[in-house]
C-alpha cells in the first residue's frame, strides 16, 4: 500500500478514543509513527471510567503499518507535556512533522438545555481548562520542534466551522477558542511556513456516541429510529482520512489559517469513510435548516 507519511513523525494529543484515536489510525495508516497521548492508560483509567486506552489506540496504528507509541500525559499539567516533547525531540532528532490537538473530556460537563446561569460554574471553567488551555500549553511546546525545522502542520479539532453559538455558552467557548487557537497560530507561524488549520467533523459516530444510543458499529442505523441525524455520522476514521490527506499535500501551507470540515477535504481529496460513504454534513445541515441565522 501507499505510504505517503512514512518518515513523518506525528503527536496526537488526546488520541484514547474518538476523533483522537480515528486520526491517530489513519496517520498510522499513511505510514506515520505517531505518538498517542491521553490520560487513560492499561490499568490507570481516567476520571472518566471509559475502557479506551493510548495502548489500544497505539496498537491500531501498527496494525494499520505505522509505528505507535502511547505515553500517558495529562495535557493540562505543563510539567507532563514539557517532558513528553523533550522525549520526542531525543527520540526523533528533534523532528516532528504533525501536532494534532485534539483534548477534550467535556462529554460529562456540558448540560444541554440549561442556562449558563444555571450550570454548575466549576464544569464550565473545567471545559475551558480541559478543551482550551491543554491545546495551548502542547502547541507552546510543540511549535518550537517545527519552527526550528520551517516545517509542521498543526491541527485544533472542533466542532463547526464558524463561530456562531453551539446550543450551550460553555461548549462554544470552548470549541469556537481551538478555531481561534488555530486562526492566530497561523498568523504567528506564518514566517517560520508553519501551517496551522482548524478542523471539523460532522457528526462523529464515536465510542461515546454509540453507546449513547445503544448501538455498535455492526448495527449503527438503528438509532436512526431515535435520531434520523445519526443517519448522516461519520467513523472516526473520516477525519482520520482527512488529517492524513492533509499531512501528505506538499501544498497544504496554502490551507495556513483556515477553517476546514471533513466533508469539505473529502471532496478536495476523495477520500472515503471506513464504510465505503462519503457523508457531507455540511449540505446535509444546511438542507434541515440548521445553519440558518
Amino acid at each position: 500500500m501507499n505510504k505517503p507519511l512514512k518518515g513523518k513523525v506525528a503527536l496526537v494529543a488526546g488520541g484514547t478514543r474518538g476523533a483522537g484515536r480515528g486520526i491517530a489510525s489513519r496517520l498510522g495508516e499513511a505510514g506515520a509513527t505517531v505518538y498517542v497521548t491521553g490520560r487513560s492508560s492499561r490499568g490507570n483509567l481516567s476520571e472518566m471510567g471509559r475502557p479506551e486506552t493510548i495502548e489500544e489506540t497505539a496498537e491500531l496504528v501498527n496494525a494499520l503499518g505505522g509505528e505507535g507509541i502511547a505515553v500517558r500525559v495529562d495535557h493540562s499539567q505543563e510539567s507532563e507535556v514539557k517532558a513528553l516533547l523533550e522525549k520526542i525531540d531525543g527520540e526523533q532528532n528533534g523532528q516532528l512533522d504533525i501536532l494534532v490537538n485534539d483534548i477534550w473530556g467535556g462529554e460529562d460537563l456540558t448540560h444541554w438545555d440549561t442556562p449558563f446561569w444555571e450550570q454548575p460554574l466549576e464544569d464550565g471553567v473545567k471545559m475551558q481548562r480541559t478543551a482550551v488551555f491543554t491545546h495551548m500549553i502542547t502547541s507552546y511546546y510543540a511549535a518550537p520542534l517545527m519552527v526550528k525545522r520551517g516545517q509542521g502542520l498543526i491541527v485544533e479539532i472542533t466542532d463547526g466551522f464558524d463561530y456562531r453559538y453551539r446550543g450551550n455558552l460553555y461548549y462554544s467557548l470552548a470549541k469556537v477558542s481551538t478555531i481561534h487557537l488555530a486562526v492566530s497560530m497561523a498568523e504567528e507561524l506564518r514566517k517560520h511556513k508553519v501551517t496551522s488549520v482548524a478542523l471539523s467533523p460532522g457528526f462523529l459516530r464515536s465510542e461515546y456516541m454509540l453507546d449513547y444510543f445503544g448501538v455498535t458499529e455492526e448495527n449503527w442505523q438503528d438509532a436512526g429510529e431515535k435520531d434520523p441525524n445519526f443517519l448522516m455520522s461519520e467513523t472516526p476514521a473520516y477525519i482520520g482520512r482527512a488529517v492524513a490527506a492533509l499531512a501528505a499535500d506538499p501544498e497544504v501551507y496554502k490551507k495556513t489559517g483556515q477553517i476546514l470540515t471533513t466533508w469539505g477535504l473529502s471532496e478536495e481529496y476523495s477520500f472515503e469513510d471506513i464504510d465505503g460513504r462519503r457523508p457531507h454534513w455540511g449540505r446535509y445541515a444546511e438542507q434541515q435548516g440548521f445553519y440558518k441565522d
